[in-house]
């Protein structure tokens, strides 16, 4: 039973000591130039030390329903196609109704401005 399990150890193993091996590289080979720009924390542009309570453009949410919009439908629709034909009507149909809805989060996108950068 274990048997089975070898090759996956292995990779997991292989994986690991490669990984620690190019870290540890990095390390030693890299240049070592800290200064304050560096060595400050870095949040999404904004300054390290305003106010936690600040509000946020809603333009963070437009961009986030957009990637949720088009991940969403990338990683449903490759495999619906993949097995439209053993799914039949039934599948179309709902997939119909799931593209619907996310085309209501596009056209709300859309309609808040979240398509036009500046």
């Amino acid at each position: 039973m274990l048997e089975n399990y070898l090759p996956v150890f292995i990779f997991i193993l292989v994986g690991v000591v490669v990984g620690g091996v190019m870290i540890t590289i990095g390390f030693m080979m890299g240049p070592h130039r800290p200064d304050d720009e560096k060595l400050s924390p870095y949040e999404c542009g904004f300054k390290a030390f305003e106010d936690a309570r600040m509000k946020f453009d809603v333009r963070y949410y437009l961009v986030a329903i957009l990637f949720i919009i088009f991940d969403l439908e990338i990683a449903f629709l490759f495999p619906w196609a993949v097995v439209l034909k053993e799914i039949g009507m039934f599948g179309y149909a709902a997939m119909v109704v799931f593209l619907g809805i996310l085309v209501v989060g596009f056209i709300y996108e859309w309609k808040k401005g979240g398509l036009e950068w500046e």
